[in-house]
């Protein structure tokens, strides 16, 4: 089996520190499984983009890249614009094994962690004088 490389793509915005929570996470993967290569990617407004991480695991030799969507829901940027960017490179590198994973927001873990984020702030709201 080709070894897998994980590509964390998000929105991107003009201020810079609106990337900072999604550097974290991907720190925390990295610190969490030191062994698995994964990068961080924007769609717009900041790089790097899909296409140059891409570019580089490619060169790396890896053969699966696993794009995991730093999105809430599935809207019109991972129902369109990201399936076109991968059939794009696909076509430019037939070797590479592409997949697009759901969006990080749609795992259980997740829903129940923002549930839990919210309670935490409704409790916090209520003890307030």
């Amino acid at each position: 089996m080709a070894e897998t490389a994980f590509v964390l793509i998000a929105h991107g915005a003009r201020e810079a520190s609106w990337a900072l929570p999604l550097r974290r996470v991907r720190d925390a993967v990295a610190a969490r499984a030191p062994g698995l290569r994964v990068e961080l990617a924007f769609l717009e407004l900041m790089p790097p983009g899909l296409a140059e991480c891409v570019e580089t695991l490619a060169a790396e030799g890896f053969g699966r890249i696993l794009v995991v969507p730093l999105f809430i829901a599935r809207g019109g940027h991972l129902m369109h614009d990201v399936p076109r960017e991968l059939e794009e490179l696909r076509q430019k590198h037939p070797g590479v094994a592409f997949e697009l994973a759901p969006p990080v927001g749609e795992a259980e873990a997740v829903v129940q962690a923002m549930a839990a984020h919210v309670l935490d702030m409704a409790s916090r709201a209520a003890n307030r004088p």
